[in-house]
């Protein structure tokens, strides 16, 4: 069992040899109370009631709580009932269940004989890739496309596999007949030329170097795993149809066990513990969220001093810390695998047990991933990307528009996608968006597919350091290095840099003789690190090239460097795949903005982070957003006829997405509203929701409807029971047959008439209906003054300090304060801020905030001295400095000039300059009025004798006096 410790089938068969021989066993690892699995819990078990010794380890982890009797002290315990003790044992045969494993089993997809299933696939697969061959673009004779083929099949059939090929291409078929995106291939599976032939997966193996045996090897045997993308709207109908064709009782997902992780285990333990929500989430969002590398409590607590410092702080907080701690990585519920499907041949009772979850009315395995396939069903991935819905999305609206496109025929090599990559503009674009991808991206300038699928494979710890080597070869500033004149073939597509894992199969068949099959083996080893597995390699890797005359040191050297690169080496097949998809998206962006920023927001419309930031991207691309308005608006984002983005109504916050798609249905059908009661008559308002009209007319969905967004606010109740009595009235109104008429009309009710708010109020409002400012910010009146002060934004800051430090002038406005205190007892803060391009959170420790704390107010407008860091791929704000923004711009201001229309106009701008506070010495500056003269088209200047206020809130509100035409900063 030690020798075969982690590898599942042969512990298994042992213990299953050991019950037949009756040999007592012993639980070599860990007693009951902290077994892995149901068999070692079993085994700690039979062990205990067998009298059989447990060997602990690990004793530091047993308490006094989890102290186990030994059974001569069990049985001098329960003396006076001895017939408990023989219960125990008992017990324990009765649950000794082990299903025996079992080979994979798959339906049959064409009945009769074995071969029959051969032959179909052999036809399938022929007739595919005469369809692919006589498209063209080929990038290999045919002859060497049908060697391929011919190789593939053999070893396909040879291994039994030919069955699990043609159930995949059929349900892949059947969704790309019924208009369901499907993407490209995903793993190793894009190696395989059958795979292309059976359309299966969509990139040529032969045009990218990509190698069948990375998914199938001969030598090796395992079952082939095909995981394949589908647009997650439309998923579930492709498992619908497996369902349907080999039956609903043969067809189930796989089981999964939640587990209490950090963030989780916080939120459970709070709700227990009583603790208000709020604090609990502050405290969480302190943990780090990767997705990729999750963040434990231990970690955080380590890395996160706020979340130290909370802790050290309040006692109820260390009381949350230390209980989590115990719990976190303990099982929490059962769930499905986001993407396991099981197909068998049999009603799937008969191979598993099987678990209903309430949420589906589809059957689980209560075997899990683990174990399901030794039970012998075999698993196929349906997975769920909604890149792909934002293709199809995106496609779908530009060929509305008359843009005809076609997403999986693209040309690729487009010059307008590629600048744009080289610009690093790639929000929103897949697996490229993030900042230190932008960063390379411009850095390399890609011109080609292969450009993309390298930095794709580079972009992660370890290979990441190479993306500066692969850049200066690919630029010419550096000489590529083959290692060995063989190997230039294998290596010049990465100018010498060994990215891929096909890479150190092929360095192993060009030098040292090796089959592709052999090769997979090697780069499994070098993967694992097995010293025994690896000097054995190692004698056979210099031996092979010493035959093909390479010298044992020459040889010696190039295994070393290899073994180097195949510990990080990445699969090329799956970033073929999704560089591709990157391709895609990019593309869209590049050539239809319009399309691509509706469909990327529609799918992200729950999330106002991504629909701020997109917006800004639209804004960039020179698209147009209008506002969600009821008149114009779907429930759902979509293009206008002008090529504009219509915002969606549902992405307005707290209203319902069916009530919102009642509008867009009343408005088609009835035409737009005419007005508020209009509205009310047409629209059951009490179905809207009062908190859902608010927010509407908040974030100006019912502008031009009423007087003022303010009046219409102060108007909702009045609506709703408008809306109420109207269709009482209609509901009621049965008139008889002798009636002569409809009776008197419903009185409407007089609404509210507030003025409009001041613009900085409606700009907030607006921000807390959509959550973030959408027909401004208030920083737009201050640009001038922001270029004159050379402040960056918040966007360019964390852009230009990842992977370094640096100090930077930032505009914002205030939006939160949270102050706290130190273990030293000494006061700082952490501050929201927002500016025009994102939301951030900066850092103000005692000394800066003793000296600014007056003027860290919500809604403040300041100027900020923010030193800006990259911490582990997360860049971090820490204030400086602050000054209020007022007094920072009106000292690069020395003249307003005021130009009116008439003289009566003069009143009213003195009025406005005597109603404000007195200018402080840095806020004054020359105030000159000009009088245009219509007859003449002159203007007679007079300057004011007094300084005066020269800050963008006075021009502000200059503008707003009547008779003035503007406000210029001189």
């Amino acid at each position: 069992l030690q020798r075969h410790e982690g590898r599942a089938s042969a512990e298994a068969d042992l213990v299953e040899i050991a019950y037949e021989r009756e040999l007592p066993i012993v639980a070599t690892n860990e007693p009951f109370f902290a077994a892995r699995t149901d068999y070692e819990a079993h085994d700690a078990l039979l062990c205990i009631a067998e009298g059989a010794y447990v060997h602990q380890e690990d004793r530091r982890r047993v308490t006094p709580d989890h102290f186990f009797k030994s059974a001569a002290e069990m049985a001098e315990l329960f003396s006076d009932l001895p017939e408990a003790i023989g219960a125990t044992l008992e017990i324990a045969r009765r649950c000794a269940f082990r299903p025996k494993t079992r080979s994979p089993i798959l339906p049959r997809f064409v009945q009769g004989e074995a071969a029959a299933e051969a032959r179909e696939l052999e036809r399938q697969a022929g007739e595919g890739l005469g369809e692919r061959l006589a498209r063209g673009n080929l990038s290999a004779s045919e002859e060497s496309y049908r060697k391929r083929l011919a190789l593939e099949l053999s070893v396909i059939n040879g291994m039994g596999f030919p069955g699990y090929f043609l159930i995949v291409a059929d349900f892949i078929k059947w969704a790309k007949a019924q208009g369901i995106p499907v993407g490209p291939g995903r793993g190793s599976g894009a190696g395989s030329l059958v795979a292309w032939s059976l359309t299966i997966t969509d990139l040529d193996p032969l045009r990218f170097g990509l190698l069948f045996e990375r998914f199938l090897n001969p030598e090796r045997v395992s079952m082939p795993d095909f995981d394949i993308d589908f647009c997650q709207d439309r998923r579930d109908e492709v498992i619908r149809y497996v369902q349907g064709k080999y039956g609903a009782d043969r067809v189930a997902q796989i089981i999964t066990f939640g587990k209490l992780q950090a963030r989780a285990v916080l939120r459970d333990v709070g709700r227990v513990q009583g603790m208000p929500y709020g604090q609990v989430d502050r405290l969480c969002k302190l943990v780090p969220n990767n997705p990729a590398d999750p963040v434990t409590l231990e970690r955080a607590l380590e890395t996160e001093p706020r979340l130290r410092d909370e802790r050290d702080r309040d006692t109820a907080v260390k009381a949350l810390l230390e209980t989590a701690l115990k719990l976190e990585g303990l099982y929490r519920h059962a769930s499905t695998h986001a993407a396991g499907v099981v197909i068998g041949d049999r009603p799937l009772a008969e191979v598993t047990p099987l678990y209903l979850d309430p949420r589906s009315d589809m059957p689980a395995t209560q075997f899990n991933m683990k174990w399901v396939e030794p039970a012998g069903l075999v698993k196929f991935d349906f997975l769920g990307l909604k890149t792909l819905t934002v293709i199809a999305k995106a496609v779908k609206f530009a060929n509305a528009a008359g843009l005809k496109i076609d997403a999986d025929a693209l040309p690729l090599d487009d010059q307008k996608t590629y600048d744009m990559l080289g610009e690093g503009a790639t929000v929103g674009v897949f697996q490229l968006e993030s900042a230190g991808m932008r960063s390379a991206l411009r850095s390399m300038k890609p011109d080609s597919l292969e450009d993309i699928i390298a930095l794709v494979s580079l972009y992660r710890p370890g290979p990441m350091e190479n993306i500066p080597t692969y850049i200066e070869r690919k630029q010419g500033k550096a000489s590529p290095d083959y290692l060995h004149p063989k190997l230039e073939a294998a290596l010049k597509e990465t100018y010498g840099v060994i990215i891929y894992q096909e890479q150190v199969m092929q360095i192993a068949q060009i030098l040292s003789g090796y089959s592709l099959g052999e090769a997979d083996i090697l780069r499994r080893a070098m993967g694992k690190k097995d010293k025994a597995e690896m000097d054995r390699q190692r004698a056979r890797f210099i031996e092979g090239a010493a035959e093909g005359g390479v010298e044992a040191g020459k040889a010696s050297s190039i295994f070393e460097l290899v073994e180097k690169f195949a510990g990080y080496g990445f699969n090329k097949s799956h970033a073929a795949c999704y560089a591709y998809i990157a391709y895609q998206t990019a593309y869209l962006k590049a050539n239809r903005p319009a399309a691509f920023f509706a469909a990327s927001m529609s799918l992200d419309r729950s999330n106002t982070d991504k629909l701020a930031m997109f917006l800004s991207e639209a804004k960039a691309s020179a698209v147009a957003v209008k506002a969600p308005h009821v008149s114009r608006s779907d429930a759902d984002f979509s293009v206008g006829e002008d090529g504009a983005i219509l915002y969606a109504l549902s992405a307005v916050k707290n209203v319902g997405e069916a009530a919102m798609a009642l509008i867009e249905s009343e408005r088609k059908s009835g035409g737009p509203f005419r007005d508020l009661y209009d509205l009310a008559e047409r629209i059951d308002l009490k179905s809207i929701g009062k908190r859902a009209l608010e927010n509407l007319v908040r974030a100006g969905a019912l502008d031009g409807l009423g007087r003022s967004r303010a009046a219409m606010l102060g108007s909702v109740d009045l609506l709703m029971r408008f809306s109420a009595q109207s269709r009482e009235e209609s509901s009621s109104a049965q008139g008889g047959l002798f009636d002569l008429g409809s009776g008197p009309a419903l009185e409407r009710p007089r609404l509210a008439q507030d003025d409009e708010w001041p613009p900085l109020e409606k700009l907030n409002q607006e921000r807390a209906a959509l959550g973030f400012y959408f027909s401004g910010h208030p920083l737009d009146d201050y640009q001038r003054e922001l270029k004159r002060l050379n402040v960056v934004t918040a966007a360019e800051a964390r852009e230009r300090a990842f992977g370094a430090r640096l100090g930077v002038s930032v505009a914002a406005v205030v939006r939160g304060v949270r102050m706290r205190r130190s273990k030293a007892g000494k006061p700082f803060a952490w501050v929201e801020c927002s500016d025009a391009t994102t939301d951030f959170e900066m850092t103000v420790f005692s000394e800066t905030l003793a000296a600014s704390r007056d003027l860290l107010e919500p809604g403040a407008l300041l100027l900020l001295a923010l030193t800006a860091e990259d911490r582990e791929g997360e860049v971090r704000f820490t204030c400086e400095g602050v000054r209020r923004l007022d007094a920072a711009a009106a000292q690069t201001t020395s003249l307003l000039k005021v130009s009116v229309a008439t003289p009566e106009a003069f009143e009213g701008v003195r009025r406005r300059l005597q109603a404000v506070k007195p200018a402080t010495r840095q806020e004054s500056g020359r105030v000159v009025i000009a009088l245009r003269l219509p007859e003449s088209g002159r203007e007679v200047e007079i300057a004011l004798p007094e300084p005066t206020a020269c800050t963008p809130a006075m021009r502000g509100a200059l503008k707003a006096v009547d008779g003035v035409l503007d406000v210029e900063l001189v």
